[in-house]
């Protein structure tokens, strides 16, 4: 994969700040200003979008992830839970547009409380709003950080020699360099990690390693792996952010640096690199930002817990039900993949990313990860 640096990017005007937002309005806009021209036709308001259902998931073989297939559907006011949809629909577009004009941003669970003030139109539960804001995704093709959403939990911790400007809430743009001016704990990505808040300016790295485990991003750190590789080592906590896959899909595209994801060896972190590289199944309508094809599977695999001999756990029926699940997903459809996952099932075990300690503190970075990358040509 070419490793070429990327030229540093110019600085976001607040112009070009302002523009990008009301970009991402305009079609809340637009939708609000189509159901009145029906209403003011004598028609009954309705929408058209595709429908987010597990048969309506089509796997992009050619761009390897998960897309929203051709099935519509359509959510009119002739049914009562129509019209509540459309009723809640508005009360939200009119709450992200304030919210622009204010310059204010709300967390999902905030938006959940707010709506205790839309009376009959009121989310009974967090899922409900949660929902709604991905079908306003859907409609709108924006993403839910365009609208002034976001979770409560910011995405991962970078640590590396990668310089980024970042603009602060108060439209300053700071210079920050994500191992030199940064705590042991790294760079905190925010939720929003878009071109208007983040700009890449340089990188002497060679490749980005995304794990799984902070104490394993502690190790490597500590040992200091970043810098005798030139890696940027990224903390995905547990199954990523969405900032964090946006993060990293950046990464691949503007600066060219290839995606290993280092995970435990079980069924559950197979999907947190399939989230990565593929898409998750919840969020197939806005793969083609937040995927990552390229991203390579490093470990810890099936084979690595024989080969390396390593402490493990015995497979739980839980797990047992979630490898077979994923002998039959598409996104582990591969020889490899499939070899893998039989291997674990015959063999019943699991293990964890720290069970390289057996050997002690130093050989997750003297051995283990330069003979499995050189064995990937990333090394």
């Amino acid at each position: 994969m070419p490793r070429n640096r990327a030229p540093a990017p110019a600085t976001t005007s607040d112009e070009e700040e302002t523009a990008v937002r009301a970009d991402a309005l305009r079609p809340t806009l637009e939708l609000a200003e189509q159901i009145w021209n029906q209403l003011d036709a004598g028609e009954i308001p309705r929408m058209r979008l595709p429908l987010r259902t597990k048969q309506n998931l089509e796997f992009r073989m050619r761009e390897g992830v998960w897309k929203l297939g051709r099935q519509m559907g359509t959510r009119s006011a002739r049914k009562l839970d129509g019209a509540l949809m459309l009723l809640r629909t508005f009360y939200l577009v009119d709450f992200i547009n304030e919210m622009a004009k204010s310059k204010k941003t709300s967390t999902l669970r905030e938006l959940y409380y707010i709506s205790e003030a839309w009376q009959e139109a009121k989310f009974h539960s967090e899922d409900e709003s949660n929902l709604l804001i991905e079908d306003l995704e859907v409609l709108c093709q924006r993403l839910r950080e365009d609208f002034r959403l976001h979770p409560e939990e910011n995405g991962a911790s970078v640590l590396g020699d990668l310089t980024i400007k970042e603009r602060n809430r108060k439209g300053i743009v700071k210079t920050i360099n994500c191992r030199d001016d940064v705590g042991d704990g790294g760079y905190a990505l925010p939720f929003n990690v878009e071109k208007g808040k983040i700009e890449f300016v340089k990188t002497s790295a060679k490749f980005v390693i995304a794990i799984e485990c902070g104490g394993m991003v502690d190790r490597l750190a500590e040992n200091g792996f970043d810098e005798q590789y030139d890696a940027i080592l990224i903390h995905l906590k547990g199954q990523p952010a969405r900032s964090t896959r946006r993060f990293l899909r950046r990464v691949t595209e503007e600066l060219k640096l290839p995606v290993v994801v280092f995970t435990d060896g079980d069924p559950w972190s197979f999907r947190i690199y399939a989230s990565v590289a593929y898409g998750a199944i919840k969020t197939a309508h806005l793969s083609s930002y937040l995927a990552t094809p390229s991203a390579e599977f490093l470990g810890v695999t099936a084979s690595d817990i024989e080969n390396y001999d390593l402490p493990s756990d015995h497979l739980s029926e839980q797990d047992v039900r979630a490898l077979q699940a994923e002998l039959t997903d598409p996104r582990f459809g591969t020889a490899e993949w499939r070899s893998e996952i039989e291997l674990m099932l015959k063999n019943g075990k699991k293990a964890e990313q720290q069970s390289l300690a057996k050997y002690g503190l130093n050989y997750v970075t003297e051995h283990y990860l330069p003979e499995k990358l050189a064995e990937m040509g990333v090394l």
